[in-house]
């Protein structure tokens, strides 16, 4: 195994061998805008204690220069991803002089050309395991220390860390920014953006905290980069997470910068979030469009407590940081900014990838288990993303949501700065619902699949649910019924824990039954015989749009499964979609119009479907 693949076990007894106090990162990045320059200079001071004679630094890069421990040079002992040091004493200063090499694949600090002008603009990008790309570290996420960056770059260049500059200095070819020191933090989110950045500067307070707020992107597309819209959704986040997490932002100051050729949509980078430039619309742009960059603007946001402030202890639960902000992104958006239906694109855009995900012959469990950062790479997808935020959601629902909030404020004020496992959130959660989650966490995170939700008759004027792979769930069972001007309206709803295969329930009469009413939890849901009839006949009459979209979701996972015929829904999506005012929904079915027609339907019946489509579409 090559020695850059770090593993869960031997970074585990590193950090039971070493305690790191301080870095402080030296960057020259002078030559960037130069091309024939390949890699810039970077030095690390690390303070740490350790209690064994030996141990590494990780650095990927061109050369390792020269090593310094307690102010002795010893040789350099460097395999091109480790560095080896020995003869340490209890405290310890080691100093790391090396080259690194500037990227063009979005891994360590990316360098990038703009067309349009000609101008040169680096960032950083780390998660998982990249900030050896830029200075030597010990590249774990449970080593946390405060950082001192101090960046030498082309004089005219916005230089943007993780806090505030401390002071800035005329040098030979250009200027030294020096920062101040961050709080303790993980090497994967700390961060450096440089270049002729275009600014826009707002702030946010609330009680005695003010915090300086920066809306960046590359010169060239300051014209396009609407800052008030981004700065109302910032401020409206902190709000809202500042009353619901109890714990005030703790960086300092919040900068969002805008990048190009970003390999991901954002990183949570503490006070100098990343986002992909793909959010920054160059023209007309939908709804539905806004409504996504709010949502990873928030997503963003509930990671500076989740994921910063506490951190993962290694990436086994890399899962529980994704879902958490995910969930938070949703219900930020749908209760503090316009995006008041933020759910329903969750219902029909993320569940919908995590319900594909998990009927794949590569699903896996929601806790993987990651062994090393190989593992860790692969584990970015579906499941955990999407399917994570689902049960996280049905966790809210199963512990309820004051419960929820108070052992979430709990855990923030008790691990502050420090690192977790599940174990840790489960304990907060469990002593303020009083409710024994070990049970619930195997059924839930342990397995992998989806369960499926039908509704069937138990004798005389009875139903009872019944779920296949049964699971504990809290959810709720709406019934929906027909007003005086034709709409379809909830007119019941009742909640249900289900423990068993079968669940008796007590139901109204009514012409549409939806379970999983709200979406609470994660699982796919057939409509009974009746409601099929109903749905079929007035799928647009159904008012509320997450209803609605529940609704189209049970379509598809039923067509997807051979249970409604591939002709029945494209027919339903004929008649209903024209008439589909949410573009998250009509998005999603046409999609999967196209799909089906494509794969599901015979190769001889596809030409009229394709073209009726068409004319559909066209109309």
């Amino acid at each position: 195994m090559s020695t850059a693949n770090l593993t869960r076990a031997e970074t585990a007894i590193r950090a039971n061998a070493v305690r790191v106090h301080a870095y402080r990162v030296e960057l020259d990045l002078r030559d960037a805008p130069d091309p024939a320059t390949a890699g810039f200079a970077t030095t690390a001071t690390i303070e740490f204690t350790s209690t064994h004679g030996e141990t590494w630094l990780d650095f990927l890069g061109a050369s390792v220069e020269s090593v310094t421990v307690n102010g002795v040079p010893v040789a350099v002992a460097y395999d091109g991803a480790r560095i080896a040091l020995t003869g340490l004493a209890e405290d310890n200063v080691v100093t790391v002089a090396a080259t690194g090499e500037y990227s063009r694949s979005g891994e360590g600090l990316h360098r990038f050309v703009d067309p349009a002008d000609g101008q040169t603009y680096l960032y950083t990008q780390y998660e998982p395991a990249d900030a050896r790309r830029v200075f030597a570290c010990f590249e774990q996420p449970d080593l946390k220390a405060p950082f001192t960056f101090d960046v030498s770059a082309p004089d005219g260049w916005q230089v943007v860390s993780n806090q505030a500059v401390a002071h800035r200095n005329a040098v030979a070819g250009g200027q030294r920014v020096v920062f101040a020191p961050t709080p303790p933090m993980s090497t994967y989110i700390t961060a450096v953006v440089a270049g002729p950045c275009h600014r826009v500067e707002s702030s946010w307070s609330r009680d005695d905290l003010t915090v300086d707020l920066g809306v960046l992107c590359r010169a060239s597309l300051a014209q396009y980069l609407d800052a008030d819209a981004i700065v109302e959704i910032t401020k409206q986040g902190l709000d809202f997470f500042a009353e619901h997490f109890g714990y005030p932002y703790p960086w300092g100051k919040y900068d969002q910068v805008f990048v190009p050729e970003y390999n991901l949509g954002a990183m949570e980078n503490p006070g100098c979030v990343t986002f992909t430039e793909a959010y920054v619309f160059r023209g007309a742009a939908t709804a539905a469009q806004y409504q996504g960059r709010a949502n990873t603007i928030l997503h963003e946001m509930a990671h500076m407590w989740f994921g910063d402030l506490v951190t993962m202890k290694w990436w086994d639960d890399l899962w529980l940081k994704e879902s958490f902000a995910d969930y938070m992104g949703a219900l930020a958006s749908v209760e503090a900014t316009e995006f008041t239906d933020a759910w329903v694109a969750f219902a029909n855009r993320r569940k919908a990838w995590a319900y594909l995900q998990d009927q794949l012959p590569t699903t896996h469990p929601v806790v993987a288990d990651i062994v090393d950062l190989e593992a860790a790479k692969l584990n970015f997808d579906g499941i955990t993303y999407a399917k994570g935020a689902s049960v996280l959601k049905q966790l809210v629902a199963y512990v309820g949501r004051d419960a929820f909030f108070e052992g979430a404020r709990r855990y923030f004020r008790v691990h502050a700065f420090g690192n977790t496992t599940l174990d840790d959130l489960l304990t907060e959660l469990s002593a303020t619902s009083g409710r024994d989650l070990s049970s619930w966490a195997r059924a839930w995170l342990q397995t992998a699949g989806v369960s499926t939700l039908t509704l069937e008759p138990a004798g005389r004027d009875g139903h009872e649910i019944v779920q296949t792979s049964a699971r504990p769930h809290r959810l709720a069972v709406g019934q929906y019924d027909f007003d005086e001007s034709g709409n379809l309206v909830r007119r019941n709803r009742i909640e249900v824990d289900l423990e068993q295969r079968r669940t008796r329930v007590d139901l109204v009469d009514a012409p549409l039954t939806l379970l999983n009413d709200d979406d609470l939890t994660y699982a796919k849901v057939r409509l009974d015989t009746r409601s099929l009839t109903t749905v079929e006949d007035s799928l647009d009459r159904i008012t509320d749009p997450l209803a609605r979209g529940l609704v189209w979701s049970a379509l598809w996972n039923a067509t997807r499964d051979a249970e409604l015929l591939a002709a029945r829904y494209v027919t339903m999506a004929q008649r209903f979609a024209p008439a589909e005012s949410n573009l998250a929904l009509l998005g999603a079915v046409q999609a999967n119009v196209a799909a089906a027609i494509e794969h599901y339907l015979p190769a001889a019946a596809r030409p009229g479907y394709r073209h009726a489509w068409l004319d559909s579409a066209w109309a």
